[in-house]
């Protein structure tokens, strides 16, 4: 059996293709269907493909290449009215805008045809195209700009926001303590130790290191200790101060850690590292 040159097969669908008038499912239809119907607003969807008068005489000068800067009013004219005149049936009131812009060309082209208005020595004739040019080039710089600014991906058509669902720690974290709690508790303690008065005048050499280690010594193998039992108000407000001083310089080189389970409870102070 003999090879079959797929070439010939090429040149086979070419020639059905020009005498077919379209393919159907891959099959070529050569003659329309007797019972095809046409919706009489068939020619709605070409009517939309327009934005505007504009948008038509821009895509007909660049369809016949015409420069923009020296328009044949004729032939662009001849072309619009031509598209006017397939819509004027169909669409009445889109018709009355583009009929407008085919009365503006019909002025330019009629003022064209006129001789020109004599101008002092040295200045160029007006142009009655000049207005429609400008209306031409500023419709089609922001018709570019539209373009791009659809270009840029947009949020919900071209991209998605990512959401990242993180699990919280199963870790209990207690509040932060505010300046504001400490010195609600530093009030108490200060309110209590002047309730034991001492008559007794003496001085006494108070070390805030010494009582630093004071501190980390009743911390000394406890998980947690309440703030009120580090003071003794009965050694007075003196040694009260120096020890609040020595507890906030622990705190400051996170020697121990000051927290609160919740809002309005008991602040307790612990050992920032584990001894070994």
């Amino acid at each position: 059996m003999a090879a079959v040159d797929p070439s010939m097969d090429q040149v086979v669908d070419q020639v059905v293709d020009q005498v077919a008038m379209a393919r159907l499912y891959g099959e070529p239809l050569f003659a329309l269907p007797q019972d095809l119907y046409i919706p009489p607003d068939a020619l709605q969807v070409f009517l939309e493909a327009f934005e505007g008068p504009l948008d038509l005489l821009l895509y007909l000068i660049r369809k016949q290449n015409f420069n923009i800067l020296d328009i044949p009013m004729a032939g662009l004219t001849r072309q619009y009215l031509t598209y006017v005149e397939e819509i004027r049936n169909h669409n009445l009131e889109l018709a009355a805008e583009y009929l407008l812009m085919a009365a503006m060309l019909i002025e330019i082209k009629s003022r064209m045809l006129l001789p020109p208005k004599k101008v002092a020595a040295g200045q160029e004739p007006e142009d009655p195209r000049a207005e429609l040019v400008r209306r031409l080039l500023e419709y089609e710089r922001m018709k570019l700009a539209a373009a791009k600014l659809n270009a840029v991906p947009q949020l919900g058509r071209d991209v998605l926001r990512a959401q990242v669902v993180i699990e919280q720690s199963l870790a209990p974290r207690f509040p932060d303590v505010y300046v504001a709690d400490l010195q609600e508790a530093w009030r108490d303690i200060i309110k209590r130790a002047k309730l034991i008065t001492h008559h007794k005048i003496s001085r006494e050499a108070l070390s805030v290191r010494e009582h630093m280690s004071h501190v980390l010594r009743k911390l000394q193998g406890r998980r947690f200790v309440e703030f009120e039992d580090l003071f003794d108000p009965s050694l007075g407000v003196p040694v009260l101060v120096v020890t609040f001083i020595a507890l906030l310089e622990l705190a400051k080189e996170t020697l121990v850690e000051v927290t609160q389970a919740e809002a309005f409870a008991p602040i307790y102070v612990r050992l920032a590292f584990t001894p070994v």
